[in-house]
C-alpha cells in the first residue's frame, strides 16, 4: 500500500509537468486558451507548472536517498 502511495506521489507531479509542457508548446504555436489573456501568461504558467513538477520529483528522490543513506562517493572529488 505504501508503494502505491509513493507511485501516486510521483505520477501526479509528472502529469502536472506534462501539462506545463503542453501549455508552453501551445503558446509557441499561438494556440491561446480562453482562460489566459495573453500568450506570455500562458507560457509563464506552463513554465511554473513544469518547474514545480520536476522540482517535486527531484526533491522526493533526494529525500528518499538521504533517508536511506545512499551517499554516492564521487571519485573525482577530493575530500
Amino acid at each position: 500500500m505504501i508503494r502505491i502511495i509513493a507511485v501516486l506521489l510521483l505520477v501526479i507531479p509528472g502529469i502536472i509537468s506534462a501539462y506545463g509542457i503542453k501549455l508552453m508548446r501551445d503558446s509557441l504555436f499561438e494556440d491561446l486558451y480562453p482562460i489566459f489573456f495573453y500568450l506570455g501568461v500562458q507560457f509563464f504558467i506552463g513554465f511554473i507548472l513544469f518547474i514545480g513538477g520536476i522540482a517535486f520529483i527531484g526533491g522526493f528522490i533526494v529525500h528518499r536517498d538521504r533517508k536511506r543513506q545512499y551517499n554516492a562517493k564521487n571519485p573525482t572529488m577530493k575530500s
